[in-house]
């Protein structure tokens, strides 16, 4: 899978749905805002959390967003694994599958930023 042109194609998806739903999805991003400065949990951990979510859910768009986050961020290829590892633990069976598209996702992902 190519992750950036996956990802370059649901960024569009969402702009479409934006402009459909504005008063819908501006109230979503406020809510993504709110719970992301909230400074009781790191960002990371925050971005960790939400990336096994979408690992046991099969989220693959959710998972390269947050993908994309934690490259950003400065994750490590560990880190990311070690999160991956409990989201396995949670979903089982399907989250392995989903697991295993998350890791090619940062490393791809990561490549490309060190291009």
């Amino acid at each position: 899978m190519n992750w950036k042109a996956y990802m370059d194609d649901m960024k569009n998806d969402i702009r479409a749905l934006n402009r459909t739903i504005p008063e819908t999805t501006r109230a979503f991003a406020t809510l993504s805002k709110s719970v992301k400065e909230s400074d009781v949990l790191p960002f990371k951990t925050k971005e960790f959390i939400a990336l096994g979510i979408a690992v046991a859910q099969g989220c693959e768009p959710c998972i390269g967003f947050h993908i994309e986050a934690l490259v950003r961020i400065g994750a490590s290829r560990e880190e990311v694994a070690d999160a991956l590892a409990m989201a396995l633990q949670m979903g089982g069976g399907p989250a392995l599958m989903y697991a295993a598209k998350a890791l090619a996702a940062y490393d791809q992902m990561k490549a490309d930023k060190e291009k």
